[in-house]
């Protein structure tokens, strides 16, 4: 259902691979709430997703890629954008994350450094490469908002997220500060959500996820939420209903963040 939360806004969604992605149905609900877009994503992303379909379905929305590690690239994307709309942007989701030690399954203790650095450049500092140019192009407009996907692994122990999760802890740390610096320049919010575990393509490749995805919904009061409820919620935050929400790391899990625990756990503790 359309409020035309978003009408008029203008924004910019990094991250849709396939319409498993959280960042496509956050595309298609802003689109849907009235706002235009621009998409993006690394060129061997667009080559492997199906992200035209999405484009066509956005109202024949701009596909420019970008690689995310690149100063080149971002500023070109912020170029191409602007030049776009005839000025800047409204909202920007950053739904990023790759970790080759995860996809290699090399345990954490024994983490290719290499790897690991390559996973904090795509999933975290990527959000400060792309708030940083968009600062200095004068890309966002006043009373824009920034949202990046994130999870709790970021604060509490998931074995097998491996140094993902230390690449989300980063993350949420430069939403703070950015937010922090971003708020005073220009008013612009930063802003985390920690979503529920999501059957997504990137998520998947993590060892044991449908486990974890099983568990959580057991352990949260309300079970998971969906890709397309993270979605919804996501566009809140980009309307103009939460202009004094920043620098926040938003749990949107169901309750599973503040659950220590179920009776739906306890219950098959000793089940054969």
């Amino acid at each position: 259902m359309s409020h035309n939360l978003l009408k008029g806004k203008k924004g910019i969604i990094f991250g849709a691979l396939d319409d498993k992605s959280i960042a496509w149905k956050t595309a298609q609900r802003c689109v849907e709430q009235g706002a235009e877009i621009v998409l993006t994503n690394a060129p061997v992303a667009l080559r492997m997703g199906t992200i035209k379909q999405l484009a066509e379905e956005c109202n024949n929305a701009p596909v420019i890629p970008a690689d995310v590690t690149s100063n080149e690239d971002i500023e070109n994307l912020f170029d191409q954008t602007l030049a776009h709309f005839g000025g800047g942007v409204d909202f920007i989701l950053h739904s990023v994350g790759m970790s080759i030690n995860v996809r290699k399954g090399i345990h954490y203790t024994e983490n290719n450094y290499d790897f690991t650095h390559k996973a904090f450049d795509i999933s975290a500092i990527s959000l400060h490469r792309v708030l940083a140019t968009a600062m200095k192009k004068d890309a966002i407009n006043e009373w824009g908002s920034v949202v990046a996907l994130t999870y709790i692994a970021a604060q509490r122990v998931f074995p097998d997220y491996n140094d993902m999760a230390d690449a989300k802890a980063l993350l949420e740390s430069i939403a703070r500060n950015f937010g922090y610096q971003y708020g005073v320049r220009k008013k612009v919010r930063v802003n985390t959500i920690s979503q529920s575990p999501t059957q997504t393509t990137a998520g998947s490749g993590v060892k044991g996820f449908g486990d974890f995805i099983s568990y959580a919904d057991k352990m949260s009061p309300l079970g998971n939420a969906t890709a397309d409820q993270c979605a919804d919620y996501t566009v809140t935050l980009f309307s103009d209903l939460t202009k004094m929400v920043t620098m926040q790391n938003l749990f949107h899990d169901g309750g599973f963040s503040f659950t220590g625990v179920s009776e739906a756990v306890i219950g098959g503790i000793g089940e054969e």
